[in-house]
């Protein structure tokens, strides 16, 4: 892989174009987003703090997609009972995707993978959170000095709930019951069929033996939240998955050559 040195503040980052990049298209997603109104902050209020975060995307193959910068709020400091209640997030079981991936190869179901972008954002917030403004994105004659949230960042505590929530939501629109023993998995039956959904934070893979349902749903949640078709499942919680006539291979190599990487 390249060598690329990653930022460690947002100043270190804004001089270098490449990566002043992608912290414009971050904030350009957050704007669109309509993730905060830009307020006088209210006297007795304190507002959490940011922080930018840089990373590299790779491909499959090793070759590098994008830089990618992440805004941040400083989650950490908020209290109890005061701006944050629950704070719980649903992640999907390996137990239960071990069922998945058994009967769609059973059942000879497709396998197909998705992601939201910025799955957080979409989360609405029952709070009121104010955030300081980054200074390298202010503007001059604004009169407000910091942005209440309307919308989950990451690293806020209220985030993962708000996010699932949200799309649960949705999810129940669309005509589907969640499972009993796992509420990451999203079931519905229709004229004698079968399509299943199951969801990591904003990872998801659809299968089932209605071909017709799952268009329609990627259809319906790509009209709800931006989506990325991944294409037929290749890599879910750090597994490889590879197809064949035989069945399915699971793999966790890329998983043990990082943890090799990192010692």
């Amino acid at each position: 892989m390249d060598n690329i040195k990653i930022p460690t503040h947002g100043e270190e980052a804004f001089n270098d174009p490449k990566w002043a990049e992608a912290m414009n298209i971050e904030m350009e997603a957050l704007q669109k987003n309509n993730t905060w109104d830009i307020v006088n902050l209210l006297k007795g209020t304190k507002p959490v703090g940011y922080r930018w975060m840089f990373s590299v995307k790779y491909n499959a193959n090793g070759i590098m997609e994008r830089y990618k910068a992440r805004l941040v709020a400083k989650g950490f400091t908020r209290t109890y009972g005061v701006d944050y209640h629950d704070i719980f997030a649903h992640v999907a079981q390996m137990d239960t995707v071990r069922v998945l991936l058994s009967l769609a190869v059973n059942l000879d179901w497709t396998l197909r993978q998705f992601d939201i972008k910025n799955a957080f954002l979409h989360g609405e917030l029952e709070e009121e959170v104010y955030m300081s403004l980054p200074p390298e994105y202010r503007v001059t004659g604004e009169t407000g000095n910091v942005c209440k949230l309307k919308k989950a960042l990451y690293e806020l505590k209220q985030s993962p709930r708000a996010w699932f929530g949200r799309f649960t939501t949705a999810m129940k629109k669309f005509g589907y019951r969640q499972a009993n023993t796992d509420h990451t998995l999203f079931i519905k039956h229709r004229v004698g069929t079968v399509t299943l959904l199951i969801i990591y934070v904003d990872d998801m893979i659809m299968t089932g033996d209605d071909t017709i349902e799952i268009k329609e749903l990627h259809k319906r949640l790509a009209s709800e939240f931006e989506m990325k078709d991944l294409g037929n499942l290749k890599y879910f919680l750090g597994v490889e998955v590879t197809r064949s006539k035989h069945g399915l291979f699971l793999s966790q190599r890329k998983y043990v050559m990082d943890l090799l990487a990192d010692t």
